[in-house]
C-alpha cells in the first residue's frame, strides 16, 4: 500500500493551483512528489511541476469533518479554491464582475492545463484532469461562455452527474437552452446529444469529453 504524503509534502500538495495543479515547493519537495508519482515535471521551460491524476485525487480527499456537497460550494475567497457554478445551488456566489473575473481566469487556468498535459498541446480538447472531474469541467465550460446557472428565482442550466461513468447530463427550462449548451460544449471538445427522460419526458442533454 502506498504510504501517504509526509505533513510538508502535503501542505505543498494542499497549496496547488486548483485548476491546473500547478505546484511550488522547494526543489527536494518536488522531486520527492515526482518520485511517489504525486507529480509531473513539464518538459518545456519554466520546468514547472504539476499534480498527476493520483496528486488531485489527494488533494481533493476531504477531511471527514467536510460535508459532501463541499463539490458545489461558492469559491472560499480565504483559500483561493475556485469552483464552476453547477446551477441550483442553495447559496450561489454573486454574479458580479469579480466573478466573471474569476470565471474567465479558471477558464484560462484549464486551456493551459490542456496544453501543458494533453500529450499533441491540443486546447481544444479535454485533458485528464477534467475527465476525472466530469460535472465541475462541463459547469466550467458553460459559466465561462456566459451561460446562466440555475437559481432558486430563474432557469437556467444544471450540471449533474449520469449513470455513464464517462458522461453528464445538463438540464434546462426550455430546449433553447439545451441547443445553446450543447453547441457551447461541443466548441469546448464534448460530445453532447439530446435524450428524453423516459419517466418525466422531459429533454436533457448526455454529454462526455471528446477523445482523439
Amino acid at each position: 500500500m502506498t504510504r501517504p504524503p509526509t505533513a510538508a509534502q502535503r501542505r505543498v500538495i494542499d497549496a496547488a493551483d486548483p485548476v491546473t495543479g500547478r505546484l511550488r515547493g522547494t526543489e527536494a519537495q518536488l522531486a520527492a512528489l515526482v518520485g511517489r508519482g504525486l507529480a509531473f515535471r513539464h518538459p518545456r521551460p519554466p520546468h514547472d511541476h504539476f499534480l498527476t491524476p493520483a496528486g488531485h485525487r489527494i488533494r481533493e480527499a476531504e477531511p471527514e469533518a467536510e460535508p459532501a456537497a463541499a463539490v458545489v460550494d461558492a469559491p472560499r475567497a480565504e483559500t483561493g479554491v475556485f469552483t464552476a457554478r453547477v446551477g441550483g445551488e442553495e447559496d450561489p456566489p454573486d454574479g458580479g464582475p469579480s466573478r466573471v473575473r474569476e470565471v474567465h481566469s479558471a477558464w484560462q487556468g484549464l486551456l493551459e492545463l490542456r496544453r501543458m498535459t494533453n500529450p499533441d498541446g491540443a486546447v481544444d480538447r479535454p485533458c485528464g484532469w477534467e475527465r476525472t472531474h466530469l460535472v465541475q469541467a462541463a459547469a466550467l465550460a458553460l459559466e465561462a461562455a456566459g451561460h446562466p446557472p440555475a437559481a432558486a428565482d430563474a432557469g437556467g442550466y444544471r450540471v449533474r452527474a449520469s449513470p455513464q461513468p464517462d458522461a453528464i447530463a445538463v438540464r434546462g427550462p426550455d430546449e433553447e437552452t439545451l441547443r445553446a449548451c450543447a453547441a457551447t460544449l461541443e466548441k469546448a471538445g464534448w460530445h453532447a446529444s439530446e435524450h428524453t427522460d423516459p419517466r418525466s419526458r422531459t429533454r436533457y442533454l448526455l454529454a462526455s469529453p471528446r477523445r482523439v
